[in-house]
């Protein structure tokens, strides 16, 4: 069996370098803090401390919003997602913590209540009043992305209300520098902070606004057909210019925008189904909701207009000679890619396909294809005739495949199968490190 050496995990060294980050935030607090004695002077402190805290969150909550390939490709565009939702989350928290505390303590020294002292302070300090819309957007934001709120705000709109992120990052750096005793003028801490906002706001502007432009004007992307492969799913076929120099690679995704009627202020992202080719690319996609049902409409010459390739769910995660790929649903696309892609000898690829039923099996002619051509095996699992759900646990995983601890494991599909063929994966004796899934529920 050839033996692959894998790739150590990318997240751990990011981790280490953000928590150096946070601990140089508060040695500028300490730095910059003569005295700390009487409940007044402690409640301004942790004020100020949550403040610095936060501050240097949001500039990272903004860097993970840039869509940097270096980390979109090597660190997982899900992980990053959830990284940045995480973010999200305790940058509120403490930016809620800032304001309390901090007008308490001012409260406290003018000895007047909280709500008077929060009115006059946003009247008279400078740049706080700015601060406190740009906070208010934050806090806006922070609350409609709370599960039980996005489930219920369509994807394009929260996209969009998301994207006052900046805005309010952009209100609430000024206050920062105008009142923070730790960036004063000519101080380390206000070169530094300029230095972060700064790098957040090029990486920005390039990743998210220069780089589509320039991939787009290069490719000139359109529609060249629109197949429907299974009941509900089709396929479109995108040509263009020199698109293998996209530098795509089976198992990733772009973000497509059709610049077709009722479609040109949505982008949604969807795997490609197949390995990319000089001049065209392909997608496969269910329809779930207005976008991927709009897609069947599409006409041949509609422009296209894409981001991308993002992903890490591709051969450079591969750390053994066999490999079993794992679908569920429209979780097939990337794994047909990588079915095709993956090299291997005869019978050391698996694809275990799962579906409702066998009408549901998408690209299946393809499939079979593929692994007469290849020597892989190919299997499914579809509901009995009277609805039950087929068995994949950790014993049945083990019959079928009995080596399955020797492989490495790529999976795709909802988030409810993700979790179940996990735990029996795990059950199966595969060890975690070489299960790897990628969500597109962002």
């Amino acid at each position: 069996m050839r033996r692959i050496r894998p790739r150590r995990n990318p997240a751990v060294p990011i981790l280490l370098v953000v928590a150096a980050g946070a601990a140089g935030v508060l040695w500028m607090w300490w730095d910059n803090t003569a005295n700390i004695a009487g409940t007044e002077a402690q409640v301004l402190n942790a004020g100020r401390i949550t403040g610095i805290l936060a501050g240097y969150l949001i500039a990272l909550v903004v860097i993970l919003m840039a869509r940097v390939p270096a980390l979109e490709r090597r660190v997982g565009s899900d992980r990053i997602a959830r990284w940045h939702a995480m973010s999200g989350r305790y940058t509120i928290c403490l930016l809620t913590a800032h304001v309390v505390l901090t007008m308490y303590a001012y409260a406290m020294q003018a000895n007047t209540g909280f709500l008077a002292q929060t009115i006059d302070s946003v009247n008279t300090l400078p740049d706080l009043g700015k601060a406190t819309i740009g906070t208010g957007l934050l806090i806006l934001i922070g609350f409609l992305s709370m599960g039980f709120i996005r489930r219920r705000i369509g994807y394009d709109t929260w996209y969009h209300i998301h994207l006052l992120t900046y805005a309010g990052v952009f209100l609430t750096f000024w206050h920062q520098l105008s009142l923070g005793t730790e960036y004063a003028e000519g101080s380390v801490g206000r070169t530094v902070w300029y230095g972060l906002y700064g790098a957040a706001t090029v990486l920005v502007v390039w990743y998210r606004v220069m780089m589509p432009i320039r991939l787009n004007l290069r490719h000139k992307m359109r529609v060249e057909a629109v197949v429907e492969e299974s009941p509900g799913v089709v396929s479109v076929l995108i040509t263009g210019k020199r698109l293998h120099r996209m530098g795509a690679e089976a198992g990733q995704f772009f973000r497509w925008r059709f610049l077709a009627p009722g479609m040109r202020f949505s982008s949604h992202p969807y795997s490609l189904s197949a390995a990319p080719r000089p001049g065209l690319l392909r997608i496969t996609v269910k329809a779930n909701g207005d976008h991927s049902s709009a897609l069947r409409h599409l006409e041949p010459g509609t422009r296209v207009w894409a981001e991308g390739p993002y992903g890490a769910m591709t051969a450079s995660r591969r750390s053994r000679g066999k490999v079993l790929l794992v679908a569920g649903g429209v979780g097939i696309t990337p794994m047909r890619a990588l079915f095709e892609t993956l090299p291997g000898a005869p019978g050391d690829i698996t694809l275990l396909y799962r579906a409702n039923s066998t009408q549901d099996l998408a690209l299946w002619d393809e499939l079979s294809v593929i692994a007469e051509e290849r020597g892989a095996r190919l299997m499914y699992a579809v509901n009995s005739p009277d609805g039950e759900r087929p068995d994949i646990s950790a014993e049945t995983l083990g019959r079928r495949i009995p080596d399955i601890d020797r492989h490495d494991v790529f999976m795709c599909g909802p988030a409810g199968f993700a979790e179940s063929t996990y735990d029996a994966l795990r059950g199966a004796g595969v060890p975690a490190r070489r299960i790897h899934h990628e969500s597109f529920e962002f």
